[in-house]
């Protein structure tokens, strides 16, 4: 069974990501294929909408660490070229194609969206969220920094949501990522395919041209997320290969608080 799901239907493709038992962690093999879908679908003239979505009840629960696994606390050594940094980097690769798509790029979340989910989502021009979706950034409270997205969750919320989000790691529900501008939309769990196919045709009475042309003018206005691709990957490499990743990813998998949260819950670091 394929990682990620291609449906056409007339002008609009439906791109899910089909691997419910890691609730759509981002695969290497699940990026590629995101990857590959927008330079194919970059030059279909006759597409007007892509949706992204999730199977099995979540979005995207974020980048899988499985290929990463035993590079976690591990230095490189002298002079050794460390493939986590294009590995990392393929993933800035997918958001900025997303944000540059001709078409419409609608998210239809259900279930959660955390970390490279979350960076999804910001890359899209419409969200319709589920009442039992929820968003995160954890990645700072495992040691990480959320690198590659960081620049699209600042594109898309601004400085002040941007930092909250980034540096606290805290969750949000759907109606409170709708008042932070994450979400454009919060309906009921069962009714996301009903209003799904209301947004197509309300969306759809715009002409695919001027469509493109429209985006194009407000990435003109506003500029660009900021290209940090590179840099981006090396922070996070780093990161990954550093102490503080293998004690917050050993802490998370025993369920239990990482060494530098305190006592009180609050950013003490132990000693």
């Amino acid at each position: 069974m394929s990682e990620f799901q291609v449906i056409r239907q007339g002008t609009v493709e439906r791109w899910t990501l089909n691997h419910p038992a890691s609730r759509n962690a981002l695969s290497d093999a699940m990026v590629v294929a995101l990857f590959e879908a927008c330079l194919r679908v970059r030059q279909d003239t006759d597409l007007r909408t892509v949706v992204l979505t999730g199977a099995g009840g979540a979005f995207c629960a974020g980048g899988s660490l499985g290929s990463f696994a035993q590079a976690i606390g591990q230095p490189l050594q002298p002079g050794e070229t460390d493939p986590l940094i294009a590995a990392n980097r393929g993933f800035g690769d997918v958001l900025h194609a997303l944000t540059a798509l001709p078409q419409l790029l609608i998210c239809a979340v259900d279930g959660p969206a955390m970390g490279g989910g979350f960076g999804l989502v910001c890359c899209a021009d419409h969200v319709i969220a589920t009442q039992r979706s929820v968003f995160a950034t954890p990645e700072v409270t495992l040691g990480l920094p959320p690198a590659q997205i960081a620049p699209f969750v600042w594109h898309r919320l601004g400085d002040r949501a941007a930092r909250e989000c980034l540096l606290s790691g805290r969750s949000y529900g759907a109606q409170q990522a709708f008042e932070l501008g994450l979400v454009n939309g919060v309906v009921a769990d069962e009714a996301l395919e009903d209003v799904l196919q209301d947004t197509l045709l309300t969306f759809g009475r715009a002409a695919p041209g001027a469509t493109a042309a429209t985006k194009q003018l407000l990435l003109r206005l506003r500029g660009a997320a900021p290209d940090l691709r590179e840099e981006a990957a090396r922070a996070f490499a780093s990161a990954l290969r550093g102490p503080e990743a293998a004690a917050g990813l050993a802490a998370f998998a025993r369920k239990q608080p990482a060494p530098w949260v305190g006592s009180d819950g609050g950013g003490r670091r132990a000693v």
